[in-house]
């Protein structure tokens, strides 16, 4: 694992045949990503970003500020 400014390099990971890649053991920990955890694809023309579904979810509060339900 390789961090310079706050990002972070953990290595190459291979799409297998149905598509799956393994999340490597070093990214689980840092984020506490455990089995059964949801987490969401984003992406651009640059390429994809993933995240808890939590954090998404804290975030869209935060943007939502005072508004009810």
């Amino acid at each position: 694992m390789q961090e310079k400014d706050g990002k972070y390099i953990f290595g190459v990971v291979k799409v297998g045949d149905k598509g799956q890649i393994v999340i490597p053991k070093d990214v689980r920990n840092m984020y506490n990503i455990k089995p059964g955890d949801s987490l969401m694809l984003l992406g651009d023309e640059k390429g994809i970003a993933m995240l808890k579904t939590e954090i998404f979810q804290k975030i869209i509060d935060q943007a939502m500020g005072g508004l009810t339900k």
